[in-house]
Parts: structure tokens; sequence; C-alpha cells
């Protein structure tokens, strides 16, 4: 098997460094220590993110949405191909180099959707970019961490407590979706998000989507405030893939 080769490191504000990893010539890997956060391999579940987020908002005039994580692209690149040429998407990184590398090395995976003008970027926490605009999106995409603990920044875990979730909801427009994505279930979470007055779906994805990989967790949770009966179950572990 080839070895990793280090393209790049960034450091994160707030402490921790991420990697950009290569192997053989079309093989990519963004790692944070031993966790691997993301492999230009594995997009099924974070397709699903956006796929499962736009399916639930249906259709409506000019939809705009908010994705929390740049990553890989997999989530913006599927928003894409999902919404009407009228929709805008705003994504919030809050590693600058991220943004550099999806022009950079990784330019091939991104294919120029960072060019597309329904597209803003953002070089910012996500969690003030929800604090500041009450009522502006339909549907809010989370993928900033290995799921609702704050892994990657400790300040994250602001995003999923009582406090976030009041927030994500108040920057949701009637109707409106916060669709999260985890390495594996939260029974807390999911009881956070009820308890915020949200109305809470689970969905288990594949890494690898119909070609299976690893099982992954979407929760879509919106204002219509009535409970759904999926089973929440355990904590994640830290390990992504």
């Amino acid at each position: 098997m080839k070895p990793w080769t280090q393209l790049d490191a960034a450091q994160i504000p707030g402490g921790g460094t991420l990697k950009l990893m290569r192997r053989g010539e079309d093989e990519f890997s963004i790692t944070l220590g031993h966790n691997e956060l993301m492999n230009s391999r594995l997009k099924g579940s974070e397709e699903a993110l956006a796929s499962l987020a736009i399916e639930r908002i249906g259709q409506r005039p000019k939809p705009r949405l908010l994705i929390g994580g740049l990553g890989m692209g997999f989530t913006l690149r599927a928003a894409l191909a999902a919404l009407p040429v009228d929709a805008e998407i705003v994504v919030a990184e809050l590693v600058p180099a991220v943004v550099a590398w999806a022009r950079g090395p990784l330019a091939a995976i991104f294919a120029g959707c960072l060019d597309d003008p329904r597209v803003s970027v953002r070089e910012a926490d996500v969690a003030t970019v929800i604090r500041e605009a009450p009522g502006s999106y339909d549907a809010i995409l989370l993928d900033v961490d290995n799921g609702p603990d704050g892994l990657m920044v400790e300040a994250n875990d602001r995003l999923y407590d009582h406090a976030g979730l009041s927030y994500a909801k108040a920057a949701l427009r009637p109707g409106g979706v916060l669709a999260v994505w985890s390495a594996g279930p939260d029974r807390n979470f999911t009881q956070r998000l009820r308890q915020a007055g949200l109305a809470v779906e689970e969905r288990t994805v594949r890494a690898r989507a119909a070609s299976g990989g690893a099982k992954h967790v979407i929760w879509l949770a919106d204002t219509s405030g009535a409970a759904s009966s999926a089973k929440p179950a355990l904590r994640p572990s830290k390990r992504r893939r």
C-alpha cells in the first residue's frame, strides 16, 4: 500500500493542527491528531447531509442555506446539484487554509463549485454566523466535528448545547431544518434537540452511500415542534471512519 504524504498543515483557532495528506495521485485525507476527519473516497454521508435536508424543506422560492464546514466540498456540491438557480449558499469555514486547499491541491475534487454564483464563503466561526442572522436560512447544515461533542475545536460545543440550538432554531425561517452530521448516534443530543422545540428524525447513512462503508448519523430537526419516534442510542466514538 502506498504511504501517506503530508501536503500541508494548518493551525486551528483555539488549538490543534489540521493536516492535508495525500496517498498516490488522487486520494486525499484531512486529519486532526489521530482522527481522520474526511477522506476523498468516502463522501456518501456528506452528500446525504445536503440531499436529506433539501428534500425536507421542499421546493420554495430563493432557498437560502448555511453550511458549517467546507471540508472537501462534498456537501456543497450535493447542495448545488439539488438547488435551483436562484438559491443562495453561505459556507462558514473557520480555518482559512481549508479554503486555500479547495482552490489548490483539492481543486479537482471541488470542480469549480466555489466559483458558482450561488456560493459565498465566509472565513468565520459558524456559531457566530448563526447568531448574527435570525430568520435567515431555510436550512443549516453542520459538519464541523465528528459529532455533537466539539472534537475539532472545544468551543464548538456551543453549537450543540441548549443555547446553541436555540440560536440555530432562531436562525431558521418557518419550516426550516437543522441538519447535523455525526460519526454515530448520541442520545443526549437527540434529547436536547427535542427540548429546543424541534421535531427530530435520526437517519442512518453509509460513508460510501449505496456501496456501504461505516454507518453515520444525520439528525434532521425542523421547526414544526413535534418529536419523532426515532430511538436515540449510545454516544459516538471519536473515530470518524
